[in-house]
């Protein structure tokens, strides 16, 4: 960000306000907030390597001795997690969905059709109604001859009634199949196939979009559960498959001849609790295999990064609950008695875009305390702020610059800035509602400049995280006290991380300033396993000498001296060029995502070719900007097809990775604009916005043709 011209002064009389503020102000709040402790706090060694060893492994130093696997005595399987609950606060909200008062379509000046609704409030369920609507689900399950230990699947939308049934397979102990709802046709009948489910549960917007076209291709389904009310009956469908509403369900469940419950086999700790597709970066999706037990040790060791979570948190649900990030951070919640409100990235604030202009988005009426996710969000947020930023007057956005460098200045002493806070600060934080004070980051790399902003701008630290579907997430996660950027913390109490040498890449546990090398996870949040594929499991898990499972995840980390963890290369993303040198191209990406043109990056590289080449989602407003500047005009798709924005473009990218700090071969030499954004819709991206490069090479390789001469 930089200063704009602005009088003297006017500049001089704001800086001496605040400077007499921060006078009269520092000494009463430094004695009486407990700073120095704070500091103190967050510069102590938070993990060490239990051996000496720099290789490791490294624990947290609460938890040297022993990893932590239970959050409560006896409480270990997912069932009596909710039990546990509806005990302790069996009348405070659970699960809470807005109504829906009108829908109406909205034409927009390009001719398209945009879906605008109006929201009223949540309506909440308590957790004994919630716990008592699973139970009768799971006994309905049961009448419609679904057996303990056989699979089941949920292929739904984030919302109430799909923790409802998840619940309700925890108790009756039906292992839970979750499928992406973005997942392509073929993936989602491989994922039921394998699994050999005869029972989905599902809604009725997926059964029309998306099961409906590959039901002949999953033989063993015989009934479908829509959990919305309507329709009640459906025509067209394949003769054998019987389609049932949850309601009606929950009805079969509470007829007394089929209240077994008591009588069903209930889970013990080692028994599947759910098999989780990952949406994979490569390939076909691999189900991930996670017990009971391994989903307790994780959020145990997510709960005890989160000071004061209690009953009086509120969430707001919104990341898909088939990744491994949404469901733990619900299950931490469930298990602490919080609220959890449900929303969607079309509803999710005032301006998303399904929210009619002048009604309110999600986190207005919700006000959370608590939201997870992911970086593809956050600098959404980024960008969409800091243009409004450019776009004030002069006075207003020097101001805004002023109290920005100033509150970084503060917190990254480890103090607070209540002044700014309220006067600059309050209406960037009320698009999140305005009472945030944890915000999660996880499923991929958050950059330094949007964590610095969403510290500052939303008042709240973002406890940033380092997991795996086959950890069940579980790895590390940042203490909220830690205002450094680029690294995701220390490890949690329920993992240990070891350093693998890695000749071919250069890392090694004995280099200098820090041991570095590939990240092993340990503990028992460590998975069972993929789902029939023992080849895989092979290569990826061990079990070391004390029967502990560890995970090898690919990653290339750094310990720092304080034992928190850095990502800095990924073994699948390293090419080696013609001429022999290396390139991470994950870390390319990273460096080239910082800049404002960029909404999306893909860097690739053939080994038989000299220099690197990128695919280009650019930011339409700061395109539309340049080519302004450059006399160019024509629509976005226009614009990204003539050569003379590519080489424009390819001029700021390459000041950019010079800025950053890249080698001159890692500079993409060549790059193509793409004027689609990359969803997970497209299939180019999964759901964690994570590149699939097998994919984005297949859509791209006319133009990498091009790029490298063959056209």
């Amino acid at each position: 960000m930089e200063q704009e011209d602005m009088s003297p002064l006017l500049l001089q009389v704001f800086r001496s306000v605040i400077w007499v503020y921060s006078v009269i102000t520092f000494l009463p709040w430094y004695l009486l907030s407990g700073a120095s402790g704070s500091q103190a706090h967050a510069k102590r060694v938070k993990a060490r390597s239990v051996s000496r060893n720099p290789a490791g492994p490294y624990r947290a130093v609460s938890n040297q001795l022993k990893l932590v696997s239970l959050l409560h005595e006896g409480v270990d399987t997912l069932d009596k997690v909710f039990e546990y609950a509806v005990v302790h606060f069996p009348q405070r909200d659970c699960l809470g969905t807005r109504e829906v008062l009108s829908e109406e379509d909205e034409i927009q000046p390009n001719g398209k059709v945009f879906k605008k609704v109006i929201l009223g409030d949540y309506n909440w369920l308590s957790y004994e109604d919630t716990f008592h609507l699973s139970q009768r689900f799971g006994s309905g399950l049961a009448a419609l001859g679904q057996k303990p230990l056989c699979n089941i699947a949920v292929f739904c939308e984030t919302r109430a009634e799909w923790i409802i049934a998840a619940q309700a397979c925890f108790m009756y102990n039906f292992p839970l199949v979750t499928l992406y709802s973005t997942l392509g046709g073929a993936a989602i009948a491989h994922g039921l196939n394998e699994t050999e489910v005869t029972h989905i549960i599902t809604s009725k917007d997926l059964l029309q979009s998306r099961l409906k076209a590959i039901l002949m291709d999953v033989p063993r389904l015989k009934h479908i559960i829509v959990v919305d009310k309507k329709p009640t009956s459906w025509p067209d469908l394949p003769r054998g498959i019987m389609v049932h509403n949850m309601a009606a369900v929950q009805e079969l469940g509470s007829k007394p001849e089929n209240s077994k419950w008591p009588l069903m086999k209930q889970p013990v700790p080692s028994d599947i609790a759910v098999i989780m597709y990952t949406s994979g970066s490569t390939g076909i999706p691999k189900g991930v295999m996670i017990s009971h037990s391994n989903i307790i040790a994780g959020i145990t060791g997510m709960a005890e990064r989160i000071p004061n979570l209690n009953e009086n948190d509120t969430y707001i649900g919104y990341l898909p609950l088939a990744h491994v990030l949404e469901l733990s951070a619900e299950l931490v919640c469930v298990s602490h008695g919080c609220r959890i409100g449900y929303s969607s990235p079309q509803t999710l604030a005032d301006q998303s875009s399904k929210i009619k202009k002048g009604s309110k988005g999600d986190t207005s009426v919700l006000r959370p305390t608590l939201m997870a996710a992911v970086p593809e969000i956050m600098d959404r947020i980024y960008k969409n702020v800091m243009t409004k930023v450019e776009e004030m007057s002069s006075v207003q956005k020097t101001l805004f610059v002023l109290a920005y460098n100033y509150k970084m200045e503060q917190i990254s002493k480890g103090y607070s800035t209540p002044l700014c806070d309220r006067l600059v600060f309050r209406k960037v934080r009320s698009l999140l509602g305005g009472n945030m004070r944890v915000l999660w980051s996880g499923g991929a790399p958050l950059s330094a400049a949007t964590q610095r902003f969403m510290n500052i701008c939303f008042c709240c630290p973002v406890g940033q995280g380092y997991g795996l579907t086959e950890t069940c997430g579980a790895g590390t996660i940042s203490e909220l006290s830690d205002y450094s950027t680029g690294r995701v913390g220390a490890p949690l109490v329920c993992s240990e991380i070891m350093l693998k040498d890695w000749e071919e890449g250069g890392y090694f546990s004995t280099d200098k300033p820090n041991p570095r090398g590939e990240i092993l996870i340990g503990g028992p949040n460590v998975t069972m396993g993929y789902y029939k594929n023992e080849q895989k499991n092979r290569e990826d898990f061990f079990v070391d000498a004390n029967g502990q499972r560890w995970f090898c995840t690919g990653d290339i980390g750094e310990f720092h001296h304080d034992g928190c963890l850095k990502i800095i290369d990924r073994k699948k993303d390293l090419v080696k060029l013609q001429a022999g040198e290396y390139v991470s191209l994950g870390k390319v990406e990273a460096v080239l995502k910082n800049c404002p043109l960029i909404d999306n990056i893909c860097a690739y590289a053939n080994s038989d070719e000299s220099y690197v080449i990128g695919f280009v989602v650019p930011n339409q407003k700061q395109l539309t900007t340049l080519a302004e500047q450059k006399g160019i005009r024509g629509s976005l798709e226009e614009l990204c097809n003539y050569a003379e924005m590519e080489k424009e473009v390819l001029h700021i990218i390459t000041d950019a990775a010079v800025t950053g700090k890249l080698e001159c071969f890692e500079i993409p030499k060549k790059i193509c604009l793409s004027p689609e954004p990359w969803t997970p819709e497209t299939g180019l991206v999964t759901d964690a916005f994570k590149l699939k490069r097998k994919e984005l090479k297949t859509h791209y390789q006319d133009d990498i043709e091009r790029m490298y001469g063959g056209k």
